[in-house]
């Protein structure tokens, strides 16, 4: 099939290289504009369009795709189908109706559950068992459209953002190409969302990783592998942030106000609103990620230290992600 690709982040490579390596034909590659990145504000091309470029195909980088003259540079290609995976932008029903099927979208969850921005880091935040990915046919609407083709992906005890961000790209990739097999042989089946079931999560910013240590232990636990390792949860020592990295729940309640340490021997447990919370990998300002013997070793941390500063409460508003 002739295809336009919609797609930005690394989480969409996957899906675009499984697609040539099928044998599907891409005519173009939509992605998001470059951007400045780092000290010197050298401007980063997105990975979509690096991948693109590796394969000579043509890529069009426009600031709103809503545009008029968009929707006319997209009708110069004979599409059969527009995937779209974490592209970034709203597509116009007019661009909908482009292809001569439909635009395939890959999504991140078990629709109609988290649709939205975020739903891999939110999966783990929450809590969840299983994931997985929906690939479905676009309407106007964010995430809404007819379910086509899904599947479960299971998570582990230890999973982050990061290491469940890999396993959902794999899974839409292989889905993806289902998917457009499926089209082209005529027999997809579309599957209308149930409303009753639906959920919605909040963009992930770098305030949700301020950690607030009234909230239970668990809780925060699945925050910080969540949000590893973007854009990473974290919390004051001093005048210096602390980013953690990893940590555990000790099953041991304590009188003690939240955030202060509670033993920094060898092992540095935290008092939480339920629990303790046991840092094990930490990253100090201006100084590499460590095991937190190391950590302890340098910093000279001592039990009654009360790590926060006092502004934590603005962390707990989205932790449901609903």
């Amino acid at each position: 099939m002739k295809f336009i690709f919609m797609g930005t982040p690394d989480f969409s490579v996957g899906t675009l290289e499984a697609l040539l390596e099928a044998g599907h034909e891409a005519l173009l590659v939509v992605t998001q504009p470059d951007k400045p990145k780092g000290r010197g504000k050298a401007m980063q091309f997105p990975p979509v369009k690096e991948a693109a470029l590796a394969h000579g195909i043509p890529v069009y980088q426009p600031r709103r795709i809503r545009d008029p003259g968009c929707v006319e540079y997209l009708k110069q290609f004979p599409a059969d189908v527009f995937v779209v995976v974490a592209f970034g932008q709203i597509l116009t029903q007019e661009i909908l109706d482009l292809p001569r099927y439909c635009c395939v979208n890959v999504h991140a969850s078990l629709l109609p559950k988290y649709r939205g921005a975020a739903p891999i880091q939110w999966a783990v935040i929450n809590g969840e068992a299983v994931s997985g990915v929906t690939t479905m046919r676009m309407d106007a609407g964010i995430d809404t459209g007819d379910m086509i083709l899904k599947e479960e992906v299971p998570l582990e005890k230890t999973e982050t953002g990061g290491s469940l961000f890999e396993k959902l790209s794999a899974t839409g990739a292989s889905l993806c190409v289902k998917t457009l097999q499926e089209l082209e042989q005529g027999t997809a089946v579309f599957t209308p969302q149930d409303p009753e079931g639906a959920t919605h999560t909040a963009m992930i910013k770098k305030e949700l990783g301020r950690i607030d240590f009234s909230r239970p232990a668990a809780e925060l636990e699945r925050l910080i592998r969540g949000l590893s390792p973007w854009p990473s949860a974290y919390t004051k020592y001093g005048d210096k942030t602390l980013k953690i990295w990893k940590a555990s729940v000790i099953e041991e309640e304590t009188v003690r106000q939240p955030g202060t340490v509670v033993r920094a021997k060898e092992c540095l447990w935290v008092a939480t609103g339920a629990g303790l919370l046991s840092l094990e990998e930490v990253q100090l300002e201006g100084k590499k990620r460590m095991e937190i013997g190391a950590f302890l070793r340098g910093a000279a941390m001592e039990e009654g230290t009360v790590l926060g500063d006092g502004s934590e409460s603005s962390s707990s508003a989205g932790l449901t992600g609903r």
